[in-house]
């Protein structure tokens, strides 16, 4: 593993910038003088009383659309303000311990993109995948031209502009469509923007494929782990806990080789509080994210129980990526459990740090109920999910446990010692071997 020591207590909360402070869609758009970038400062504190350690930022950079489509990755968008806003993000979250992750877009560019525009005139195409005289755009959209990998003026490209923003603040980079970049130019430029910024950590996105392998041949830190949020929401809307059983053992397997970024929701796919059937169930997809072995990502607004679909068209990104007013606002009561049950499972989180490189052991699983241990050298907790309408006993001795003290769960208050518990219908438990 290379990932850098400060990632193991990493907590990410995550924001889409342009959508968040209404930047897009907008029409009209705002202007630079608009600053809104520095909307995000007035949330800083909110993050940190969640419990979060960082700022995952999605795209920031000058870009025609959705931010996606850069057109600069030199420049801030104007739609979100100026340098000196990010200048100002940055020492505000400093002031408050937060870490910063950048979003990269290095496997295609936007139409604006200066060197596409020449190329476009006659100028010098060598920058893109062509085939013939047409440009190869990403996954058929028009509006995204991919790169040519083989390029090394490509690769020294990407190196200079992930090295200029980390020398700006930044802490770390997501590398967007990482999937659809050859092995060999990530392997080409994270060596080089590691030998000055050792501390940085690269998580690719990553949807399908041989996880392990992709990260030994690329270089990259951490991947996203699409495999384990499709289980968890899938195993409680199917009643079908040995489907996630099953993907917490794939997940074992990756931890041999990196620490994947862990997440329930992210700016790409249907909100939890929405993908769930059950409402009730999303505490029990936070408790398996804060368990299980990973560094999580919270997508702004989950924590609130907001929702939104995700739809295949035009736009339908734009229900999951709304503009925030001011934290707080809006959410009802149920949001507001939503978010002390957020702020008690990320504390839970941090006070037990070695969770970020926890193996996770099914010990019981029906379709109904799983009770799982998650385990790091000698630290061990006990985690049992019921989805049925019938409370669920768990006898520790069973299990191989002499006792242990619940310390966290819903309809439970923390116990000093117990050798049996009851989990209640619909309801979770966290348990502290003694």
């Amino acid at each position: 593993m290379t990932e850098p020591d400060w990632v193991q207590h990493a907590i990410w909360w995550q924001i889409y910038p342009l959508g968040f402070v209404g930047a897009y869609p907008a029409d009209p758009p705002p202007a630079a003088e608009e600053h809104r970038l520095r909307r995000i400062v007035d949330w800083l504190d909110y993050t940190v009383e969640l419990g979060a350690s960082g700022l995952a930022l999605g795209p920031v950079f000058a870009s025609r659309t959705h931010g996606y489509d850069t057109s600069d990755h030199h420049r801030i968008d104007p739609r979100l303000g100026t340098d000196d806003d990010f200048d100002h993000l940055v020492a505000e979250c400093r002031a408050r311990g937060l870490r910063i992750l950048l979003d990269g877009v290095f496997n295609h560019v936007g139409t604006e993109f200066d060197r596409f525009r020449e190329a476009q005139e006659g100028g010098d195409r060598s920058w893109f995948r062509t085939r013939g005289r047409d440009f190869v755009t990403f996954e058929g959209h028009g509006g995204l031209i991919t790169l040519d990998h083989s390029n090394p003026d490509v690769v020294d490209y990407t190196v200079e502009v992930m090295c200029h923003w980390l020398s700006r603040g930044a802490d770390g980079w997501r590398l967007d469509a990482a999937y659809a970049v050859p092995d060999r130019f990530w392997a080409q430029v994270l060596p080089r923007v590691r030998e000055r910024f050792p501390q940085a950590w690269f998580v690719g996105e990553v949807i399908h494929g041989d996880y392990s392998a992709i990260v030994r041949d690329c270089g990259f830190d951490s991947l996203t782990q699409y495999e384990l949020w499709k289980a968890i929401w899938s195993s409680l809307n199917d009643t079908n806990f040995h489907e996630l059983a099953w993907s917490l053992t794939r997940h074992n397997d990756f931890m041999d080789t990196f620490v994947p970024m862990t997440f329930i929701g992210n700016h790409d796919v249907t909100r939890i509080a929405s993908q769930l059937d059950d409402p009730e169930h999303v505490e029990h997809a936070l408790t398996i994210l804060m368990t299980t072995g990973g560094t999580p990502s919270i997508y702004a607004g989950d924590e609130s129980a907001y929702r939104g679909v995700k739809e295949e068209r035009f736009g339908g990104d734009d229900a999951v990526r709304p503009e925030f007013s001011s934290p707080g606002e809006g959410v009802g009561e149920h949001g507001q459990q939503v978010y002390r049950t957020h702020q008690h499972l990320i504390g839970l989180r941090r006070r037990h740090p070695w969770l970020h490189e926890a193996r996770t052991e099914s010990l019981r699983v029906t379709n109904e109920g799983l009770v799982y241990a998650a385990r790091s050298g000698e630290h061990m907790l006990v985690v049992a999910l019921n989805i049925d309408d019938a409370p669920m006993p768990v006898s520790l001795p069973e299990l191989g446990i002499e006792s242990g003290a619940v310390i966290a769960g819903s309809g439970a208050p923390p116990t000093e010692q117990l050798t049996d518990a009851v989990v209640p219908p619909h309801g979770w438990l966290v348990i502290a071997p003694r």
